[in-house]
């Protein structure tokens, strides 16, 4: 038993090592055999990389075999082969009418430098890499489809082209009118292009290489609006046109008959299905309407009688609400019970309101200044009009009154006439001849009122008619006067004129300043000018005298405004300097005559005298 036991252990292990051996030559062989395989592989994928340069076999771009080829090589051919078809024409059928483009029309351009990169890049890749994407190109071959760039303005156009001969829209659902019946006209389906689709279609064709007649497609094109959608319209047709309706504001109404009605109310059309109230009548209509309803605003203005002064007051405008007011005449329209809108206006308050001129605080006279003038028609015209001009001029505190500014040029479109004004002090005919009478005027009333007076000019002549050193002159843009309103409160400025005197009065809040004014005497300070003409009519050494003149002269106002609590305000004083007037005098030129010798008659002798 241990002998067989022995026996039967040794057969074992000779098993066992005969099992390890044929495992180990199995293993040799799958060894042998993968590296066999290995190097084999290696062999191909070597032999298939080929140079990164070149197209790699079995690539081809829009169908043109380009394997083997070099960027550029690859590049040119394509180039070629497009430039050969820019002009050949492409058929196109749509719903029945055929037409035809080419690529040159619609600008197509393929991008064969981007297509031959991407074609290039397809086998490209470190060597192993290489090889084993060109192995699989070469097994299974692609084809690169290029960009089409394409001008898509002549696109458009062509297809507008095409569209405009094979389209045909549909038509909406309308409400007409019969008299005063509302009637509904059907609608009906159209076809259309389908423009995305042909868009890409054409593109891609005239991209190719292989032209093939092309058919693209036209699609339904349904109404927006059908019968049953304007069936509410209809029903509210007949109501507006029913009976007519009235407008309201306040205790005045306005009829709307049916047959002004029909002519506001929109009917829905172009793809609407509600009723509106537009159109050229429907603005005629409201255009008159906004003539009876509206009415302009008014600013509050103060009203003087001598020394009182009370407030005008404002008015609101009142100006037709033409949306709010259409909105509710549609509204009592189709209505079949209440038929009567309410007009809509807006109130608008004015520039001034009656609250604005109650807190400026005009409420009495602050001073007055009256002057006498006469004189040509146009001395006088001139007057009234710059004294109209600054009538009504409101002054805020703290600011300073031009009167150059409030007046403006003095030319003949705004009304001025030729009149006397002095010029380079001589007396002549000028346009604006008298506003000197206004501006002194002016000045006298703010000197009378104490304000700061900030510019004032004496006349170049002395005017005996104006009070002695304040007259005040004007020459616009240049000479100005200008006084400032140093009070708290607004300082309105009125005229009153006629045919021979001006009056300028200042009305505020009353300061109750007290002016103290001393006129230092008229004094001459020199001979006046001379002015000599000659007259061939008169002899030498005779003269005529045509204009007396007068010597220059001046004087002084001195004035101190005292507030009402007896501070001193302003002491000022104004000098006026006058030209003399010019003399004028006639001075003979002509040659005096030369005198006759006395004729001495002959000696007759007596008779019977002797020689």
């Amino acid at each position: 038993m241990n002998g067989l036991r022995v026996e039967a252990g040794v057969s074992a292990y000779y098993l066992r090592r005969q099992r390890r051996e044929r495992v180990r030559r199995i293993r040799r062989a799958v060894l042998l055999i993968g590296a066999g395989f290995a190097v084999a592989l290696i062999a191909v994928v070597l032999a298939y990389a080929g140079s990164a340069d070149k197209v790699a076999g079995g690539v081809r771009v829009a169908g043109v075999e380009v394997s083997g080829l070099t960027s550029q090589a690859a590049e040119r051919l394509l180039q070629r082969r497009s430039a050969a078809l820019l002009a050949t024409p492409l058929k196109v059928t749509v719903a029945g009418h055929t037409f035809s483009v080419t690529a040159g029309e619609l600008g197509v351009r393929p991008d064969w430098h981007a297509a031959v990169e991407a074609a290039l890049s397809r086998g490209s890749g470190f060597l192993p890499l290489r090889g084993v994407r060109r192995l699989y190109l070469s097994m299974f071959g692609t084809d690169v489809s290029p960009h089409v760039n394409v001008a898509k303005n002549a696109l458009g156009l062509w297809l507008d082209r095409v569209s405009g001969q094979v389209d045909r829209p549909h038509r909406d659902a309308a409400l007409r009118l019969r008299g005063l019946r509302p009637h509904i006209v059907p609608g009906r389906a159209g076809t259309v292009l389908d423009r995305a689709a042909a868009e890409k279609l054409v593109v891609a064709e005239l991209g190719s290489f292989d032209r093939k007649p092309l058919t693209l497609l036209v699609k339904t094109d349904p109404p927006s609006v059908t019968e049953p959608m304007l069936a509410r319209a209809a029903r509210q047709t007949r109501v507006v046109l029913s009976g007519p309706v009235r407008l309201q504001l306040g205790s005045t109404r306005y009829r709307v008959s049916r047959f002004t009605l029909a002519h506001v109310i929109q009917l829905p059309s172009s793809g609407a299905s509600t009723l509106k109230i537009a159109g050229p009548a429907a603005d005629a209509y409201f255009g008159r309407l906004e003539k009876a309803v509206d009415s302009p605003g008014k600013d509050a203005t103060f009203a003087v009688d001598g020394a009182h002064v009370r407030i005008v007051p404002s008015q609101d405008a009142r100006i037709l609400d033409v949306p709010a007011t259409a909105r509710a005449l549609l509204a009592a329209a189709i209505s079949p019970t209440n038929r009567t809108a309410q007009i809509s206006v807006a109130a608008t308050a004015p520039e001034r309101t009656t609250r604005d001129l109650q807190g400026m605080g005009v409420v009495g006279l602050v001073s007055s200044y009256e002057t006498f003038f006469g004189g040509v028609a146009g001395r006088i015209h001139n007057v009234q009009l710059v004294a109209h001009l600054i009538d009504g001029h409101l002054i805020q505190p703290g600011e300073e009154f031009s009167f150059n500014k409030t007046t403006g040029d003095r030319t003949a479109s705004r009304g001025f006439q030729v009149a006397p004004v002095i010029i380079n002090g001589e007396l002549q005919n000028a346009l604006g001849g008298g506003v000197c009478q206004v501006s002194t005027t002016v000045f006298n009333a703010a000197y009378e009122a104490g304000l700061n007076i900030t510019a004032r000019t004496n006349h170049a002549l002395y005017i005996s008619h104006y009070p002695q050193g304040r007259d005040a002159t004007v020459d616009y843009p240049d000479v100005d006067l200008r006084f400032v309103n140093d009070t708290d409160h607004w300082l309105l400025l009125r005229t009153f004129v006629t045919d021979s005197s001006l009056v300028v009065n200042l009305y505020g809040t009353p300061v109750h300043r007290k002016v103290v004014s001393e006129t230092a005497p008229l004094v001459t300070t020199g001979p006046g000018p001379v002015k000599r003409m000659p007259d061939p009519n008169l002899l030498v050494g005779q003269q005529v005298i045509d204009q007396t003149g007068s010597s220059a002269s001046a004087t002084s106002v001195h004035r101190q405004v005292y507030a009402a609590n007896g501070k001193l305000l302003y002491d000022n004083v104004w000098y006026s300097s006058y030209r003399g007037e010019t003399e004028v005098i006639r001075v003979g030129t002509k040659p005096k005559p030369k005198p006759v010798a006395p004729v001495v008659p002959p000696v007759i002798p007596a008779p019977g005298s002797l020689h």
